[in-house]
Order: structure tokens, then C-alpha cells, then sequence
């Protein structure tokens, strides 16, 4: 199996004039020699003030191939789909009107087949095996060849996900929350049973107390549980009058309180 049957050869994409190699563009390729080895320079002759050559280029990057080239004469009309090659001369520099070169330039995807490769001759007797034969022009003998191409995998382009997540959510978004403090203030806990009870005490400790501050506040009845005698509140049940208790001050009964405790003390001794 050939090359070419395989299709494994990258398709002509541009066919073009150039004066020489610094007017040639870029991805294209110079035929400056024939097959038989003279020179591809399509010199001046009578009305042509300087040469040119021939190119060619397979820049995939368009995506146009050319599927068939036409040698015309100056009397024939341009076919239908078909247009004359670009020229890259140099300034003043003009190409002959007698013959001239046209292309069919179709998409790559639309043909199974196209132009592979160009090649010229010097000698119209030379035959080129699997090329074929387009006719001569200005002294030299144009061949292409046609066949099955490689195309190129088309890539993918990257695509970019900007779609928000929550436009894909079937959920309402929640409110935002309220905004807080970086350092907010330590939570005040209700007061338990035993601050209160501690509050209560600490508060009647201070009413007991004296104003100064000092131990001689305290007596010999404090801590003495004091109540009425039953007489006294027989008496004033049946009565409803004021009780007649004499009234002592503190010192006398203080005084009292004493004598009792060293009658107490002596008889317990």
C-alpha cells in the first residue's frame, strides 16, 4: 500500500507567486529547481522586467485545502468556485497575463480528497509516476499529485465553569447571618440558689456588723435564742392589754446574764 492510499500526507492548503525567498511567506515552500534539476525560475522575457517562482503551503491553521488547480489561457473565463493565485513579487515586479495558475479552495471537512503536492518539469517528454499532467506554462510543465489526506484531530477547548452552585440548587439560599464581634462579652448566666442564699448572707453579716468595724460590737446574747414566757402570753391572750415588763438596759442584763453563768459554773464544779 502506497503512501498516498494510506492518507497519511498532509493536503496543499495555498498556492502562491514569490519573487524570491525574502518575499516568499512564511509556511510556504519554494520550488527554485525542476525534477530534471534546472532552475524553477520563471525568468523575464520580453515585457517581464524580472523572474518569480512558484509556491506552495500545507498550514493546516485555515482550514481550507485545495481540492484542484487549472492552467487558463488569457481567453478563458474563470470557472465557477476557482480563483487565481496570490502574488508575493517584489515592487514593479508583474506576472505574465498568457497563462495563468487558479485554485479551487474548499474546508477540509468537505472533501475526501485534494492537491498533495506540485512538482515542475523542464521537458515535456518526462513523465512523474502518480502525478498528474496539468500543461505547460511559460517554458515549464506543471504536475500535481491528488489523493487522500491526513486531517487534523479537531481539539477541544478548554471551557471554563463559572456557573454559581447555588443557581444549581433547588433550595432557597439561606439569609445572611449577623454580623458578631471578634471578642464579644462572656455570656451573663441567671443566678443560682446558692449565690442568692451566699448574697442574702453576706448581706445580713454586713448589718450585723458594727458602724466602726469593730469586736466590741459583739454581746454575751448574741447567738442566745430569745422567746416569751407562756405566762406572758397567757395573759395577754385573755387580757388583750399591754404586757407590765419592766424594762432593763443592756448592762443589766448583761449583769444578770453573768451572775447566772458563775451560779451555773460553781454548781457544775
Amino acid at each position: 500500500m502506497s503512501l498516498m492510499e494510506r492518507g497519511n500526507v498532509r493536503p496543499v492548503t495555498a498556492v502562491a507567486w514569490a519573487s524570491n525567498s525574502g518575499t516568499c511567506p512564511k509556511d510556504f515552500t519554494l520550488i527554485s529547481l525542476t525534477e530534471d534539476g534546472a532552475s524553477a525560475n520563471f525568468t523575464r522575457t520580453f515585457g517581464m522586467k524580472s523572474g518569480y517562482y512558484l509556491c506552495y503551503s500545507k498550514d493546516s491553521a485555515g482550514g481550507m485545502v485545495v481540492s484542484d488547480i487549472r492552467i487558463l489561457s488569457d481567453k478563458d473565463s474563470l470557472p465557477h468556485g476557482y480563483c487565481f493565485i496570490a502574488e508575493h513579487l517584489e515592487p514593479k515586479a508583474t506576472v505574465s497575463k498568457k497563462k495563468r495558475v487558479c485554485v479551487r479552495i474548499v474546508p477540509v471537512g468537505s472533501v475526501e480528497t485534494a492537491v498533495l503536492d506540485i512538482k515542475l518539469t523542464a521537458k515535456s517528454k518526462m513523465m512523474l509516476q502518480h502525478y498528474t499532467f496539468l500543461g505547460d506554462i511559460h517554458g515549464y510543465v506543471l504536475w500535481y499529485r491528488k489523493g487522500y489526506f491526513s486531517k487534523p484531530t479537531p481539539q477541544a477547548k478548554p471551557r471554563s465553569v463559572s456557573l454559581d452552585i447555588r443557581q444549581l440548587s433547588l433550595e432557597q439560599p439561606s439569609p445572611p447571618l449577623p454580623l458578631r464581634p471578634s471578642n464579644p462579652p462572656p455570656p451573663q448566666l441567671p443566678p443560682s440558689r446558692l449565690s442568692n442564699r451566699r448574697h442574702t448572707l453576706q448581706t445580713k453579716d454586713e448589718l450585723d456588723k458594727p458602724a466602726d468595724g469593730s469586736i466590741h460590737g459583739i454581746t454575751a446574747l448574741d447567738g442566745v435564742p430569745f422567746s416569751l414566757h407562756p405566762k406572758f402570753e397567757t395573759q395577754a391572750n385573755e387580757t388583750n392589754s399591754d404586757l407590765n415588763i419592766p424594762i432593763k438596759s443592756l448592762q443589766d442584763i448583761e449583769n444578770e446574764v453573768s451572775s447566772h453563768l458563775i451560779l451555773f459554773i460553781g454548781f457544775i464544779n
